[in-house]
């Protein structure tokens, strides 16, 4: 069982800048792909950015490409997702997510692919 904790959301201002922090329970987290999700009031839930298991292959989704950037860092038991050029459109409970199970080393866009999932962090940007 992997527990995963969400950190760093808030209210921030458009076009400011904020990091997200996911801290993971896990001994084997440099084995767990990586991704981040996202679920604004009244729509479905959507996929944001992914990492292999080796903290290569970031791969984003194209309403966050350019603006948003995942790292990991096995020694932490950590990954991030930092948000630059903030817009109210990006407001939105962020979950991050863990699969321990990928045979590819690349990360994924598929939320059936991933087994553990935090609690999710608010995020709220004011226009």
């Amino acid at each position: 069982q992997v527990q995963l904790a969400e950190s760093g959301g808030g209210l921030v201002q458009a076009g400011g800048s904020l990091r997200l922090t996911c801290a993971a329970s896990t001994r084997t987290f440099n084995r767990h792909t990586m991704g981040w999700f996202r679920q604004a009031p009244g729509k479905e839930r959507e996929f944001v950015a992914t990492i292999g298991w080796s903290g290569g292959h970031p791969y984003y989704a194209d309403s966050t490409k350019g603006r948003f950037t995942i790292s990991k860092d096995d020694v932490k038991n950590t990954v991030y997702l930092a948000i630059d050029s903030l817009e109210p459109e990006d407001t939105a409970v962020y979950y991050c997510a863990a699969a321990p199970r990928l045979s590819h080393p690349y990360g994924s866009m598929r939320a059936d692919e991933y087994d553990y999932w935090g609690q999710g962090a608010q995020v709220t940007v004011s226009s």
